[in-house]
């Protein structure tokens, strides 16, 4: 009888993991351009989940300019309360304990004068079965499984989406460099050989006018 209660377990298991993965969408987070300000909110709706956060500024719209200054964050809670307050950071994953439910603010401050575009991701941690009243004792630990294993996957999403905006930012930062890199080759080409044609002027002048002296 026990066995056939695990294996029934470990079938549900399987299968409501299934479903968990068929069901959960994908951690997209959100890419804006940013001016001076802009600000988000985000509901949490449990007082003890964990917020993961994480932004990266991509790229800023210079083609000369490469600045490392990055942008400000604030957050608030519901009444007001500042809960982090992060300074001229390019790039930045964390997280938090709700303290309080209810919509949190996320202020983004741009303080260079160029506009820059951020990767934004804010995730909410809640294990619902803390809520939930197992009605056999056998689905407790399977409801508990299945609330581990749906956050283990969000929490790799998150990861890998921050990856990914570092990734890009990178990339965008090395073709930058490398854009200016060959500017700056152009140019001191150019001036060579201006110089050159300069002095093979110079150079022209002067034995026209000796020439000109010794047939005198």
């Amino acid at each position: 009888m026990e066995l056939w209660v695990r294996g029934h377990v470990a079938l549900g298991l399987a299968l409501m993991g299934l479903l968990v993965l068929c069901q959960m969408e994908g951690s997209d987070g959100l890419r804006f351009v940013i001016d001076r300000e802009e600000c988000f909110s985000h509901d949490a709706k449990y007082q003890g989940d964990t917020i993961h956060v994480s932004f990266v500024v991509i790229k800023v719209d210079s083609s000369w300019h490469n600045t490392e200054d990055g942008v400000d964050l604030v957050i608030k809670g519901p009444s007001g309360e500042q809960i982090n307050d992060i300074r001229d950071k390019t790039s930045e994953k964390f997280e938090f304990v709700v303290q309080k439910q209810g919509v949190h603010q996320f202020c983004f401050t741009n303080k260079s004068p160029y506009h820059e575009t951020i990767d934004f991701d804010v995730h909410a941690a809640h294990f619902t079965y803390y809520d939930q009243h197992a009605k056999d004792e056998h689905f407790a630990p399977l409801l508990e499984q299945i609330a581990k294993l749906e956050e283990a996957l969000y929490n790799i999403q998150f990861e890998q989406h921050w990856l990914e905006a570092e990734t890009d930012r990178q990339a965008i930062v090395n073709e930058g460099m490398s854009r200016r890199a060959t500017h700056k080759a152009l140019i001191e080409s150019g001036a060579l050989i201006g110089v050159s044609i300069l002095q093979v002027v110079l150079l022209k002048r002067l034995f026209e006018r000796k020439l000109g002296s010794s047939r005198v």
